[in-house]
């Protein structure tokens, strides 16, 4: 595993990779650790994955390293309201092609938009309270949200572990300019999402942020006050969690900057 640089910003631990693969792959090493060793000690683990660009290259290199996947229960940490499983920007359609048909895990938990999204939040929370999360992979939206916990509307201390969430306009153009939707009125207004809290829980947290669309909102979670303003940044409270990058999406940290930590090789 190469790495560039390595420091801390506050209790967040960062790495700035060679390249988007080089990120990928240090995701899916770390990600395959924490799940053979959750393996090991209690007979089976529990992984949250998110879905959508910023994770095509940890997934892919998922299918490189040695996980028993006949014993882990995946997770997706939310899904749009109002849209079934075949619809191609289904977050449901993402894991089952991605991670469900490609590596047969024991079990996927799947959330559904389709149905009342309230009582589904409801249920999909008792599923993930059911045992503990041994891992989070996750990624960060170009407005710093963290799954679809939207600026100023997220809540760090919610007492819920899923719920209905209205989208910002800048995470529905966001869909469209990935082409997932061909407009922004195509995008759902609503979706349902795991929280900050249910995010966090997990032994270990590891964020992927590729791509220089993502820059701002990466220096946001580094260098701005913590607050709802930019729900990233409660990662800098959180040493499970560790932030992998590449030159592109850590093109405007300044290393000087004072509110970034001492880089440590």
């Amino acid at each position: 595993m190469t790495i560039d640089t390595r420091f801390t910003a506050e209790d967040l631990a960062v790495e700035i990779h060679a390249g988007e693969g080089a990120m990928g792959a240090a995701a899916a090493g770390r990600a395959a650790q924490v799940l053979r060793a959750a393996v090991e000690a209690r007979g089976r683990a529990r992984v949250v994955i998110a879905t959508g660009n910023s994770q095509y290259a940890f997934t892919d290199a998922l299918a490189d390293e040695e996980i028993p996947w006949g014993e882990v229960e995946v997770f997706h940490m939310d899904e749009y309201v109002g849209i079934d499983d075949q619809h191609p920007a289904s977050f449901q359609l993402w894991i089952r092609n991605r991670i469900e048909q490609r590596f047969s895990p024991a079990r996927v938990h799947y959330l559904s938009g389709a149905g009342d999204p309230q009582a589904e939040a409801e249920r999909y929370e008792r599923e993930l309270r059911s045992a503990p999360l041994d891992l989070v992979c996750m990624g960060i939206g170009e407005n710093g949200h963290l799954a679809f916990n939207e600026p100023f509307d997220a809540d760090f201390d919610d007492p819920r572990w899923a719920r209905v969430v209205t989208l910002t306009p800048e995470s529905r153009r966001q869909q469209v300019d990935e082409g997932h939707f061909a407009s922004l009125d195509d995008v759902p207004e609503q979706a349902i999402s795991l929280t900050i809290p249910a995010l966090l829980s997990a032994d270990q947290v590891q964020v992927c942020v590729p791509e220089s669309r993502k820059a701002g909102a990466v220096r946001a979670t580094l260098v701005e006050e913590i607050g709802p303003h930019c729900p990233a940044t409660i990662l800098r409270r959180s040493p499970n969690a560790v932030l992998l990058l590449e030159p592109a999406s850590a093109s405007l940290l300044d290393r000087t900057d004072s509110t970034v930590a001492t880089e440590r090789r």
